[in-house]
């Protein structure tokens, strides 16, 4: 039953609105929304926002944007004063005694609702600074605050300067010690070959010192591309994008219904076309997610060939697997994160959900995932990549979790 009016255009509209907000919603769940409006979606607005929603979010955190791009976007009167808060700047004023509060600020969802905003008004080029807020773009506390923000909550904005930030982070590498050596500029080890052809060459008092060459630890970086985890994963990439291109060896997989690698896409030196690359050759960005099914294959199929024993691998992904604690597909997942910290140095894992400060591991694949890390970190900022960062220099296979 085709929908009536323009209501079909409206609701893709409203589709790519929450899209552009942060939302995973994709073609299927707008189309899955179309279907279901005729069916009972149209006796009231509550059955009419109740339709979206069953139809278009999955994520209880999802809901405040949704409620917010809602009235917006289908003209409740009630908020339509708040319409202009979004396009003009914050005043403080006092509310009416009894008022609700205004709806929580996602600054994403105005940029997607209103991409065209005017630009703020300059002042004369005459008229005076203002004496206590003159602050140039990108001081200390801008950069304090953009390390500490939501990769999930970010403006376009704040999403560029992010990622000039993140090349900047200085990843480092667990130094390895090798059998070989190198000559030391300070006394130690005596390098008697060296000192015997110097004292040849007539430098009678002179001693050459060695120490033992080290390189950077393998890395292996497996990142869940589902539609849980897009957001943070684009992020992430950046980030295994600027390791790859360290001294160190950097091999890179994605993983949501299928497990592909992605090292070689990854070499291009600019960041955006690498990532632009992945997004477009991988089939299941920002679908389903079988993890059990992916890291099996990895056990399989490349773990011999690109996981030494001296590597240090990092998972990334929610651990959201179907199943209850007990079920086959849980029980295989303990078995293969079991066998890959079996085959590896060290194995991080980084979850987004520890953004949450009453994360509990309640959800079956957390729990069969958990005991087989070495170090259980978030990954939902900058302030959390540059933990990161340190973690994997850090010589000590630690287990704490930070939060």
């Amino acid at each position: 039953m085709p929908s009536p009016g323009h209501l079909a255009q409206n609701v893709v509209h409203f589709g790519r609105v929450l899209r552009a907000a942060g939302l995973p919603v994709g073609s299927d769940r707008i189309q899955l929304a179309l279907q279901a409006l005729p069916l009972g979606g149209f006796a009231s607005r509550a059955d009419f926002r109740a339709t979206l929603l069953a139809c278009m979010v999955s994520r209880a955190e999802h809901l405040d944007v949704f409620d917010q791009a809602f009235a917006l976007f289908w003209r409740d009167p009630d908020l339509a004063g708040r319409m202009m808060a979004l396009l003009l700047p914050k005043v403080q004023t006092a509310r009416p005694p009894g008022a609700p509060p205004p709806p929580p600020e996602h600054r994403r969802l105005s940029d997607a609702l209103y991409p065209h905003r005017p630009p703020a008004p300059q002042p004369a080029p005459d008229a005076p600074p203002p004496p206590l807020d003159i602050d140039m773009a990108m001081t200390f506390s801008d950069r304090e605050r953009l390390f500490k923000a939501d990769f999930d909550t970010m403006t376009a904005d704040e999403w560029r300067s992010a990622l000039g930030l993140l090349r900047h982070l200085g990843p480092l590498f667990e130094p390895l010690r090798t059998r070989r050596m190198k000559r030391a500029p300070r006394p130690g080890q005596i390098d008697l070959r060296a000192t015997l052809h110097a004292q040849a060459r007539g430098d009678q008092g002179a001693l050459r010192w060695r120490q033992t060459r080290t390189r950077p630890a393998p890395l292996v970086v497996l990142a869940d591309i589902s539609g849980s985890m897009s957001r943070y994963s684009r992020m992430l990439l950046h980030f295994a994008h600027a390791l790859g291109h360290a001294e160190a060896r950097v091999e890179s997989f994605v993983f949501g219904t299928r497990l592909t690698r992605i090292t070689k896409a990854l070499k291009q030196r600019d960041p955006d076309l690498a990532i632009g690359t992945v997004v477009r050759d991988v089939q299941d960005w920002s679908g389903g997610t079988r993890i059990s099914h992916c890291l099996g294959e990895f056990n399989r199929q490349w773990a011999r060939r690109v996981l030494p024993s001296n590597a240090t691998l990092l998972v990334i992904s929610d651990g959201l697997e179907h199943g209850a604690p007990g079920d086959p597909e849980c029980k295989r997942l303990a078995f293969e994160m079991e066998r890959l910290h079996k085959s590896c140095r060290r194995l991080i894992w980084l979850n987004p959900l520890l953004r949450f400060a009453k994360f509990q591991p309640r959800a079956a694949g957390i729990r069969a995932m958990r005991p087989h890390v070495d170090a259980f970190l978030p990954a939902h900022n900058l302030d959390s990549l540059a933990d990161l960062a340190r973690a994997l220099g850090d010589r000590a296979r630690t287990t704490a979790r930070s939060s």
